[in-house]
């Protein structure tokens, strides 16, 4: 079955030629002119990935992006600006989208993005074998419980609720327990592709982590700081 694409974007000439060009790859594709019209629609629909512009007449991709994550939508965004503005990368980022993109762009630069961050998504959660209560395999680390198949993680058996990007990065970090990752590590394994200089992106999403994972995101037990090199998880010690 073709992958789901909601494409938000205000000027229609852009929305035209992203719709042709990820059609023409395979995709099934819906455009929306506003963000209150994207908004609205990726509530009443499963995607499977929205593209996001950023400056949008009333509502803007901001704004449908915070409002999609406190609905508890957490489908992937990759976010579209003219602007080339680390503060509303991040800002973008803090607020829950998963990749992004500045304007201009080649369609097949935003195709191949589009399929990276499907295949990150498969790639993390498919290729686990169920077991009998049907979760998959789990990964085991104190009182934390992640099921990389079925895209939940636990916290005493409390259901925590991560982006699909935190997921991904939760799960990187997992499989490589006890080991210093740095930045630019996290940023090639995670998101597939180098963010020149951008390393406040790895920094965004572990705060989000450890607000989410952590007993006092102050003083964290899981995913330690490495300074001057970069992050780790690991075990709580017993006293912790």
């Amino acid at each position: 079955m073709a992958k789901r694409i909601l494409v938000v974007d205000d000027e229609p000439s852009i929305s035209t030629l992203l719709q042709y060009n990820l059609e023409q790859a395979g995709f099934e594709v819906e455009t929306k002119l506003d963000g209150q019209a994207g908004f609205d629609r990726a509530k009443e629909a499963d995607f499977d990935l929205i593209i996001l512009d950023l400056m949008l007449p009333g509502m803007d991709g901001m704004d449908v992006c915070r409002q999609l994550r406190q609905e508890q939508i957490f489908v992937p965004i990759l976010m579209l600006t003219a602007k080339d503005d680390e503060f509303d990368k991040v800002l973008g980022l803090e607020l829950g989208a998963d990749d992004y993109m500045t304007k201009p762009f080649s369609p097949r630069e935003v195709t191949a993005r589009v399929r990276a961050i499907l295949r990150r998504i498969e790639q993390t959660g498919g290729a686990v074998a169920k077991n009998e209560q049907g979760k998959g395999k789990s990964i085991q680390i104190a009182d934390l419980t992640i099921y990389p198949q079925n895209y939940e993680v636990y916290v005493k058996k409390e259901l925590l609720t991560l982006t699909p990007k935190e997921f991904e990065l939760l799960v990187y970090l997992a499989d490589h327990k006890g080991r210093v990752l740095t930045r630019d590590q996290l940023l090639n394994a995670v998101w597939n592709y180098e963010f020149v200089g951008d390393t406040r992106i790895v920094d965004v999403h572990i705060s989000h982590l450890r607000d989410k994972i952590e007993p006092n995101s102050k003083k964290p037990v899981y995913i330690k700081t490495i300074r001057g090199l970069g992050y780790k998880l690991e075990e709580p010690a017993k006293n912790e």
